[in-house]
Protein backbone atom coordinates (compact mmCIF):
# COMPACT_ATOMS: atom_id res chain seq x y z
CA UNK A 1 0.00 0.00 0.00
CA UNK A 2 1.49 3.31 -1.08
CA UNK A 3 -0.98 5.86 0.31
CA UNK A 4 -2.26 5.92 3.90
CA UNK A 5 -4.69 8.57 5.14
CA UNK A 6 -5.45 9.05 8.82
CA UNK A 7 -8.09 11.18 10.52
CA UNK A 8 -8.70 12.29 14.09
CA UNK A 9 -10.42 15.12 15.92
CA UNK A 10 -9.73 17.47 18.82
CA UNK A 11 -12.16 19.24 21.12
CA UNK A 12 -14.80 16.55 21.29
CA UNK A 13 -15.11 16.79 25.07
CA UNK A 14 -14.82 20.57 25.42
CA UNK A 15 -17.39 22.94 26.85
CA UNK A 16 -16.34 25.72 24.47
CA UNK A 17 -14.81 26.16 21.07
CA UNK A 18 -14.95 24.26 17.81
CA UNK A 19 -14.58 20.60 17.08
CA UNK A 20 -11.59 20.31 14.74
CA UNK A 21 -10.99 17.26 12.56
CA UNK A 22 -7.86 16.74 10.51
CA UNK A 23 -6.78 14.21 7.93
CA UNK A 24 -3.23 13.54 6.82
CA UNK A 25 -2.21 11.60 3.71
CA UNK A 26 1.24 10.00 3.59
CA UNK A 27 2.79 8.75 0.36
CA UNK A 28 4.92 5.93 1.74
CA UNK A 29 7.01 5.72 -1.42
CA UNK A 30 7.98 9.36 -1.08
CA UNK A 31 9.10 9.18 2.57
CA UNK A 32 12.85 8.72 3.02
CA UNK A 33 14.43 7.05 6.08
CA UNK A 34 15.25 10.50 7.50
CA UNK A 35 11.59 11.50 7.11
CA UNK A 36 10.48 8.36 8.93
CA UNK A 37 12.86 9.19 11.79
CA UNK A 38 11.40 12.71 11.94
CA UNK A 39 7.95 11.20 12.39
CA UNK A 40 9.03 8.63 14.99
CA UNK A 41 7.95 10.93 17.86
CA UNK A 42 4.31 10.82 16.72
CA UNK A 43 1.84 9.67 19.35
CA UNK A 44 -1.63 10.45 20.57
CA UNK A 45 -1.61 14.27 20.81
CA UNK A 46 -3.25 14.14 24.25
CA UNK A 47 -0.20 12.28 25.59
CA UNK A 48 2.30 14.75 24.14
CA UNK A 49 3.57 17.94 25.71
CA UNK A 50 2.47 21.11 23.91
CA UNK A 51 6.09 21.82 22.93
CA UNK A 52 6.35 18.43 21.19
CA UNK A 53 3.10 19.00 19.30
CA UNK A 54 4.34 22.42 18.20
CA UNK A 55 7.59 20.84 17.02
CA UNK A 56 5.85 18.07 15.08
CA UNK A 57 3.25 20.34 13.45
CA UNK A 58 5.53 21.81 10.72
CA UNK A 59 7.26 18.45 10.23
CA UNK A 60 3.92 16.81 9.43
CA UNK A 61 2.93 19.65 7.09
CA UNK A 62 6.25 19.29 5.26
CA UNK A 63 6.22 15.48 4.93
CA UNK A 64 2.53 14.81 4.28
CA UNK A 65 1.34 14.49 0.69
CA UNK A 66 -1.83 16.35 1.74
CA UNK A 67 -3.41 17.76 4.91
CA UNK A 68 -7.01 18.90 5.38
CA UNK A 69 -8.47 20.57 8.49
CA UNK A 70 -12.22 20.83 9.08
CA UNK A 71 -13.74 22.92 11.86
CA UNK A 72 -17.28 22.81 13.24
CA UNK A 73 -18.52 25.68 15.44
CA UNK A 74 -20.35 25.44 18.77
CA UNK A 75 -23.78 26.44 17.35
CA UNK A 76 -23.45 23.78 14.65
CA UNK A 77 -22.57 21.16 17.27
CA UNK A 78 -25.58 22.24 19.33
CA UNK A 79 -27.87 22.02 16.30
CA UNK A 80 -26.71 18.67 14.88
CA UNK A 81 -25.38 16.92 17.97
CA UNK A 82 -21.79 16.11 18.85
CA UNK A 83 -21.54 12.58 17.47
CA UNK A 84 -23.16 13.40 14.12
CA UNK A 85 -20.99 16.52 13.80
CA UNK A 86 -17.87 14.55 14.68
CA UNK A 87 -18.49 11.80 12.11
CA UNK A 88 -19.30 14.34 9.39
CA UNK A 89 -16.14 16.34 10.13
CA UNK A 90 -13.97 13.20 10.06
CA UNK A 91 -15.56 12.14 6.78
CA UNK A 92 -15.10 15.57 5.19
CA UNK A 93 -11.45 15.66 6.26
CA UNK A 94 -10.76 12.16 4.89
CA UNK A 95 -12.62 12.92 1.66
CA UNK A 96 -10.33 15.91 1.21
CA UNK A 97 -7.13 13.84 1.28
CA UNK A 98 -8.20 10.44 -0.07
CA UNK A 99 -6.82 9.36 -3.42
CA UNK A 100 -7.07 6.25 -5.61
CA UNK A 101 -5.33 3.30 -4.01
CA UNK A 102 -5.24 4.72 -0.49
CA UNK A 103 -6.48 3.23 2.73
CA UNK A 104 -8.39 5.59 5.02
CA UNK A 105 -7.97 5.14 8.77
CA UNK A 106 -10.00 6.92 11.43
CA UNK A 107 -9.50 6.94 15.17
CA UNK A 108 -12.21 4.91 16.84
CA UNK A 109 -15.15 5.66 14.56
CA UNK A 110 -16.03 4.37 11.12
CA UNK A 111 -17.23 7.21 8.91
CA UNK A 112 -19.78 7.12 6.09
CA UNK A 113 -18.66 5.44 2.89
CA UNK A 114 -15.92 7.35 1.11
CA UNK A 115 -15.46 5.08 -1.89
CA UNK A 116 -12.03 4.05 -0.57
CA UNK A 117 -10.89 1.19 1.64
CA UNK A 118 -11.54 2.28 5.20
CA UNK A 119 -10.87 1.07 8.73
CA UNK A 120 -11.79 2.40 12.14
CA UNK A 121 -8.86 1.82 14.48
CA UNK A 122 -9.59 1.86 18.21
CA UNK A 123 -6.72 3.71 19.89
CA UNK A 124 -5.44 4.53 16.41
CA UNK A 125 -3.74 7.75 17.46
CA UNK A 126 -1.31 5.60 19.46
CA UNK A 127 -0.78 2.91 16.80
CA UNK A 128 -1.00 4.56 13.36
CA UNK A 129 1.42 7.29 12.26
CA UNK A 130 -1.20 8.75 9.90
CA UNK A 131 -3.84 8.98 12.63
CA UNK A 132 -1.30 10.31 15.16
CA UNK A 133 -0.26 12.98 12.65
CA UNK A 134 -3.90 13.97 12.16
CA UNK A 135 -4.31 14.07 15.94
CA UNK A 136 -1.38 16.49 16.27
CA UNK A 137 -2.64 18.72 13.44
CA UNK A 138 -6.19 18.82 14.86
CA UNK A 139 -5.10 19.49 18.45
CA UNK A 140 -2.48 22.10 17.56
CA UNK A 141 -4.86 23.90 15.17
CA UNK A 142 -7.64 23.97 17.74
CA UNK A 143 -5.41 25.08 20.61
CA UNK A 144 -3.98 27.92 18.51
CA UNK A 145 -7.51 29.06 17.68
CA UNK A 146 -8.55 29.00 21.35
CA UNK A 147 -5.47 30.96 22.42
CA UNK A 148 -6.35 33.65 19.86
CA UNK A 149 -10.02 33.58 20.98
CA UNK A 150 -8.90 34.43 24.51
CA UNK A 151 -8.26 38.04 23.44
CA UNK A 152 -11.74 38.35 21.86
CA UNK A 153 -13.48 36.75 24.85
CA UNK A 154 -11.60 37.93 27.95
CA UNK A 155 -12.36 36.48 31.35
CA UNK A 156 -12.92 32.83 30.44
CA UNK A 157 -9.15 32.19 30.21
CA UNK A 158 -9.43 30.17 27.00
CA UNK A 159 -5.66 30.42 26.48
CA UNK A 160 -5.12 28.30 29.59
CA UNK A 161 -7.73 25.53 29.31
CA UNK A 162 -8.61 25.83 25.57
CA UNK A 163 -12.27 25.11 26.35
CA UNK A 164 -11.95 21.97 28.48
CA UNK A 165 -13.97 21.65 31.71
CA UNK A 166 -11.29 22.62 34.20
CA UNK A 167 -12.16 24.01 37.66
CA UNK A 168 -11.02 27.45 36.47
CA UNK A 169 -13.25 27.26 33.41
CA UNK A 170 -16.26 26.19 35.47
CA UNK A 171 -15.61 29.08 37.88
CA UNK A 172 -15.47 31.54 34.96
CA UNK A 173 -18.82 30.24 33.67
CA UNK A 174 -20.33 30.69 37.13
CA UNK A 175 -18.98 34.24 37.28
CA UNK A 176 -19.54 35.40 33.67
CA UNK A 177 -22.08 33.01 32.18
CA UNK A 178 -21.40 31.60 28.72
CA UNK A 179 -19.60 33.13 25.77
CA UNK A 180 -20.53 32.77 22.08
CA UNK A 181 -17.97 29.92 21.98
CA UNK A 182 -19.75 27.75 24.55
CA UNK A 183 -21.70 24.67 23.53
CA UNK A 184 -25.11 24.91 25.11
CA UNK A 185 -26.25 21.36 24.35
CA UNK A 186 -23.72 19.79 26.73
CA UNK A 187 -25.17 18.36 29.93
CA UNK A 188 -22.41 19.74 32.13
CA UNK A 189 -22.38 20.48 35.82
CA UNK A 190 -20.69 23.73 34.85
CA UNK A 191 -24.01 24.91 33.38
CA UNK A 192 -26.33 23.87 36.21
CA UNK A 193 -26.49 27.30 37.85
CA UNK A 194 -27.33 29.02 34.56
CA UNK A 195 -30.70 29.47 32.91
CA UNK A 196 -30.85 29.53 29.11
Amino acid sequence: MRFVAGADEAGRGCLAGPLVAAAVLFDLERLRPADTRSLSKLDDSKRQAPAMRAELYPVILRLAAKVVVVSRCAPGIDERGLHVTNLAALRDALAGVACPGCICLSDGFRVADLGFEQRAVVGGDATSAAIAAASVIAKETRDRYMRRADARHPGWEFAQHVGYATPEHREAIERLGVSPLHRLSFQSAAYQQLSF
